[in-house]
């Protein structure tokens, strides 16, 4: 399998787009709990960049990882699946 060169994609909801050319995104995903093999849900949080300015609250977008652009950023917004509405 190739790894080498491919970056790590995730799909989350933007929570907040307050900051200037920073979006930060909440991805959710499900994870098997070892002892009592219940979903449980685990959240996290990435500030990414949006160079543009296109994300919205609420819209669906797609992150890919990057370089450090920032203390705090390490995502780029590739793209806007889904707008809010």
């Amino acid at each position: 399998m190739k790894t080498r060169g491919m970056k790590r994609q995730l799909i989350g909801t933007v929570i907040s787009d307050k900051m200037d050319k920073t979006a930060v995104v909440q991805v959710e995903r499900l994870v098997k709990h070892p002892l009592y093999k219940k979903y449980v849900r685990r959240r996290n949080k990435f500030a990414a960049h949006d160079e543009s300015n296109t994300c919205g609250m609420g819209d669906k977008v797609l992150i890919t990882e990057s370089r450090p652009i920032s203390r705090m950023k390490r995502w780029r917004v590739t793209e806007v699946i889904q707008k809010a509405v």
